[in-house]
């Protein structure tokens, strides 16, 4: 029985990993680039427009940086935030 329980606990566990979002005011490069559509050089760009206007204050700013327009917006919204 404790094994069961355990393994329901991990198995929920991961599955809230799973869907939680990128939070763009704190993603590194690496992280930004498992969003789909981001590669290297929009993740770069994504970090440094953050370092030179502070915080991203809603996921809709993300349009903001050169690169990112609707279509990668729409392909990316629902696994990004910005925290709290």
């Amino acid at each position: 029985m404790k094994k069961y329980f355990m393994s329901l606990v991990l198995v929920l566990l991961l599955a809230v990993a799973a869907y939680a979002g990128v939070n763009i005011n704190t993603a590194g490069v690496e992280e930004l680039q498992s969003l789909p559509g981001i590669g290297q050089s929009k993740a770069e760009a994504i970090v440094k427009y953050r370092e030179e206007n502070g915080n991203f204050k809603t996921a809709e700013d993300l349009m903001q940086v050169k690169g990112i327009g609707s279509k990668v917006y729409e392909k990316i919204s629902a696994q990004v935030e910005v925290g709290k």
